[in-house]
């Protein structure tokens, strides 16, 4: 899985090793974070592996999908979870912002499948989630890169289904809204804002990362086997998608 140093990620790795299956962590930058997440791996009692790559360039997206095949012989579930989010205005956005978004949300997501891809088919069996967000389906003011990035994961998803339906691999998004990680961490800082983003969703509460993971389990296992192309929207109700 991409992005399995923190947060999402790191939830994800472990909800998976409690049932069973051997993770690949990959990061980028943080590598004390991603070894911290295969300790985790390890202590649930299943095998683990921590990768650097930079997801967004493909030569380095292959590199992953091949150690993972060196290591385990196989290639079961790929979580494309690896994202950044940061904004501004439209108009003073820069250029190097939007580009770095979409180049590790939304190329970084097609550069794994791509890799990983064949030998799904070859197997005849396979799972792939994408980490998208609310900001995909509705918008978001001073974050259009990355509400584009995610409304391409979405599409990206759905086009997958339908053209791996037939090889046995499904292809689902997770849709979060907020949640409580270290990439939000600036924002619920203040307690003031927390509390106005708390009253607008109708659970009165802010996901854990916990809260996404576990889905993202259910989309990996034989319960979610005849779904596919979905999004399934984890956000306390606070974007209703019909």
């Amino acid at each position: 899985m991409s992005g399995g140093s923190r947060g999402i990620g790191r939830a994800v790795a472990l909800r998976l090793a409690q049932a069973g299956v051997a993770v690949v962590v990959n990061y980028l930058t943080d590598e004390s974070g991603a070894e911290e997440s295969l300790r985790g791996v390890e202590g649930a009692g299943s095998e683990g592996l921590s990768v650097r790559a930079d997801v967004s360039k493909l030569e380095e997206a292959d590199a992953l999908v091949r150690r993972t095949l060196e290591v385990f012989g196989r290639l079961d579930i790929l979580v494309c979870n690896a994202g950044v989010w940061v904004g501004a205005s439209a108009e003073s956005l820069e250029e190097k912002v939007w580009d770095r978004t979409l180049d590790i949300n939304l190329k970084g997501t097609w550069a794994l499948c791509r890799a990983a891809i064949p030998f799904l088919k070859r197997q005849g069996w396979g799972r792939i989630i994408a980490l998208s967000s609310t900001a995909g389906q509705r918008g978001e003011a001073n974050y259009s890169n990355y509400a584009a990035s995610k409304g391409g994961q979405i599409a990206f998803v759905k086009s997958l289904a339908v053209e791996l339906g037939e090889h046995g691999i499904t292809v689902n998004a997770v849709a979060p809204g907020w949640v409580d990680t270290e990439m939000t961490a600036h924002v619920f800082e203040d307690v003031g804002q927390r509390k106005e983003i708390e009253e607008a969703i109708p659970v009165r509460r802010v996901a854990s990362a916990d809260d996404i993971a576990l889905p993202v389990l259910f989309l990996c296992s034989d319960w979610a086997r005849h779904i596919t192309g979905e999004v399934l929207n984890v956000n306390g109700g606070s974007v209703l998608c019909g």
